[in-house]
């Protein structure tokens, strides 16, 4: 059977990649540059062009922490040479987004516009009025930012009005019906 963490990660050319001691690992790369500590039990190392992640021992500990140590580091390598992005969209009447500089301006029926500030090291674009595209080199911040924008207006399931990412389907119910 075939494992994530026995995988090696590739390292494109241009992507410089460095481990220090408490396995704190250094990625820089054409996008900019990502750091993180990693659990200090994984055994990572550089042979060849790849990087291989080893675990001390088949505790089931260790063997999770063996998928994610790499899935973390092949997440910083493909962050910093081909970047993420996130495809939200608005949807509903008179429900729109704005931006001005780095701030993001929504509104989604309430009485007042919600303002967000893009945080360090991420974008957001907007395509028209009701798509907004989230761009950055870390994953796990994208993510996020996405689901922050999302949480201001999560979809309705009756009439699918609010905001939902581009990927996701939204199970709709069927309404009311009124009596005979």
């Amino acid at each position: 059977m075939s494992r994530i963490g026995r995988m090696p990660i590739a390292i494109p050319a241009g992507v410089t990649v460095t481990i220090a001691e408490n396995n704190k690992v250094t990625v820089k790369g054409p996008k900019g540059t990502l750091e993180r500590e990693l659990p200090v039990e994984m055994d990572i190392k550089e042979e060849d062009g790849h990087i291989v992640v080893t675990r001390p021992n088949d505790l089931k500990k260790m063997k999770s922490l063996h998928g994610l140590t790499r899935t973390l580091i092949n997440n910083m390598v493909v962050g910093v040479t081909a970047g993420y992005e996130k495809v939200l969209e608005v949807n509903g009447v008179g429900y729109r987004a704005s931006k001005q500089g780095k701030k993001l301006t929504l509104n989604l029926g309430y009485s007042h516009p919600v303002e967000m500030e893009d945080p360090e090291g991420l974008e957001t674009v907007l395509d028209g009025q009701n798509k907004i595209t989230v761009k950055g080199i870390d994953k796990e911040k994208v993510g996020q930012y996405a689901a922050e924008i999302r949480s201001k207006r999560a979809p309705e399931p009756y009439k699918g009005k609010g905001i939902k990412y581009a990927d996701e389907t939204i199970r709709r119910k069927v309404g009311k019906t009124g009596k005979k």
